[in-house]
């Protein structure tokens, strides 16, 4: 996808669903929860590459205990608005987890398969604990049992962009986030 002009790019966003303000107002109360919870013990934040990116770098700052950050990606969606229904994890953890509280941050939980991979393949590694926290739920989309144990946002069933998400690599420097407006050219 090639944009014409700037137009072009900003007719593609529908609207905003949820703005700056809110994000860095939710993030700011997760990052005490995640802080009080591990009461200077340190954690590892495991990004999910990569919509998650943005997310984890405002959260880390949010976070007063120690915390290292490692990063891995998982693919589902290949330029389109639909889950394929397969998962590639196309770059693992450099770090061995077994001797971390490791809190994964994920952008959004859709269909949940995605993330349901990258779970059990992290419990296999046995780190001391493991967590998830998801900026945004979609629930009404859930194909697998999985609840996040801190979700920033629950939202409807729409394409959303921004704030780290994307449509075809565009998008993710939004700083709020917005549907995805599919019917326009």
């Amino acid at each position: 996808m090639n944009f014409a002009d700037k137009n072009e790019f900003k007719s593609k966003i529908k609207g905003v669903l949820i703005s700056e303000d809110e994000i860095k107002e939710a993030i700011k109360k997760a990052g005490k929860i995640i802080s009080d919870s591990y009461d200077g013990t340190p954690i590892l934040l495991v990004s999910i590459l990569k919509g998650a990116y943005v997310f984890l770098a405002d959260l880390s700052r949010a976070i007063d205990v120690p915390c290292e950050i490692d990063f891995m990606e998982a693919k589902s969606y290949y330029a389109d608005t639909k889950s394929s229904g397969s998962v590639a994890i196309t770059m693992d953890l450099k770090h061995d987890i077994s001797k971390y509280h490791v809190i994964i941050v994920e952008d959004i939980i859709d269909t949940g398969r995605t993330l349901s991979e990258v779970i059990k393949l992290l419990k296999a590694r046995e780190p001391v604990s493991l967590k998830v926290v998801t900026l945004l739920d979609k629930p009404s989309r859930r194909e697998v049992k999985l609840d996040a144990d801190y979700s920033l946002f629950t939202i409807p069933d729409k394409f959303v962009i921004g704030y780290g998400l994307d449509f075809n690599e565009y998008y993710r420097n939004l700083p709020y986030i917005a549907e995805y407006n599919e019917g326009t050219i």
